[in-house]
């Protein structure tokens, strides 16, 4: 019973455990993402006809390189943090090896998610077989870690492996290849996802999809048309709020306006986290976040528009569509503003009354 409620336990806390690794991979993603761009960008040649980028000098080379090893370190990286949060430090190792055995494999992103949780719980179970005290040290960096890669590693060899690069090439193609009407939706649908909780669970689930077809599309020497409403969904609540503090200035507080400038900044730089405050003070802004997102990401559907970065904001502009994806921002702030406009009450200030206080005579005696 006492194993079978640690699987429970897991099996409970499992958004948290794929969060986690999620929020360690980011960085890995944005990195690589971001420099192999630049790379494909200062080569002057598209992704589109090229199946890699040709470095017309060594400063090219080196970004391409860099970000290429930074891109292929995402699903490696992912599964080992899936591995960490369920079984600790002995977790990373196996987590790492496997999540490179799926990317060999073929069963790259999916094949990694389920690499992490194996890992994780294989090696939360061998943390509990009693040993000599002699042996005791070298579990946690060398018995645990090497039975849960071999344990692990032959079931994503023999039996994960075909199922998910089967199921993550179909997906691909799937998504890369969408046009008109589903193009439209799939933008709405995850540019909702982005703006619905602000870089919470739902909003990193559509991330993680569009970062995981990044990683597979790009270096395959295509556009990512997928990410392209992800990306800017990203900025446009914190783009929205911070532009609507200057321009509807009865809607928000001083500290709200005060604050203003750090969204537009937090927006440009592809943080959605800028607009938590405003939102968490406003709850009402949480649906028109979600259709000034879904409006963005159907304007971007319908115009094809893409993003070579696993990124958000004006920041990987470069890499991106360029003027369909400026215009996108714009009419999913503009949705944003004409409904805060609307539906948003004016704010009230608190006014302190210290009036009481200021009347009060003290008169103490002794």
């Amino acid at each position: 019973m006492k194993h079978e409620s640690e699987v429970i336990s897991i099996l409970k806390n499992l958004r948290q455990h794929l969060m986690g690794g999620v929020s360690y991979m980011i960085p890995v993603v944005v990195t690589g993402g971001i420099l192999y761009a630049i790379a494909t960008m200062l080569s002057m040649n598209s992704v589109t006809t090229s199946g890699s980028v040709e470095a017309s000098n060594l400063f090219i080379d080196v970004l391409s390189q860099i970000g290429g090893v930074g891109l292929g370190m995402m699903v490696p990286v992912l599964a080992a943090f899936i591995a960490m949060s369920i079984a600790d430090r002995p977790g990373i190792a196996p987590g790492l090896i496997c999540g490179q055995l799926a990317v060999n494999v073929g069963s790259g992103f999916i094949g990694g998610v389920i690499a992490g949780l194996l890992c994780g719980i294989v090696a939360q179970y061998l943390k509990r077989v009693p040993l000599p005290k002699s042996m005791q040290s070298l579990k946690s960096i060398m018995i645990v870690p090497i039975f849960t890669s071999v344990i692990v590693g032959t079931i994503t060899i023999c039996v994960v492996g075909s199922p998910c690069a089967w199921l993550l090439k179909s997906l691909t193609a799937w998504l890369t290849s969408m046009s008109g009407a589903s193009a439209i939706l799939v933008g709405a649908i995850t540019g909702a996802m982005i703006g619905s909780d602000l870089g919470g669970p739902i909003n990193k689930v559509a991330y993680s999809t569009g970062v995981a077809v990044v990683g597979t599309t790009v270096l395959a020497g295509e556009n990512c048309a997928f990410m392209g409403p992800i990306s800017l969904a990203i900025c446009v609540p914190p783009l929205a709020l911070g532009i609507e503090t200057f321009i509807l200035k009865k809607k928000f507080t001083q500290e709200e306006k005060d604050a203003g400038v750090g969204a537009i900044a937090m927006g440009i730089c592809g943080i959605s986290e800028g607009a938590i405050s405003y939102t968490t003070a406003s709850p009402i802004l949480i649906p028109i976040n979600m259709i000034a997102c879904a409006v963005g990401g159907a304007v971007a559907g319908a115009l094809g528009t893409y993003s070579n970065a696993g990124w958000g904001g004006l920041v990987v502009l470069p890499v991106t569509s360029g003027l369909t994806y400026l215009f996108s921002i714009i009419v999913g702030i503009a949705v944003h503003a004409a409904l805060v406009m609307v539906i948003k009450k004016d704010a009230v200030e608190e006014v302190v009354d210290d009036s009481e206080d200021a009347d009060v005579d003290l008169d103490i005696e002794f």
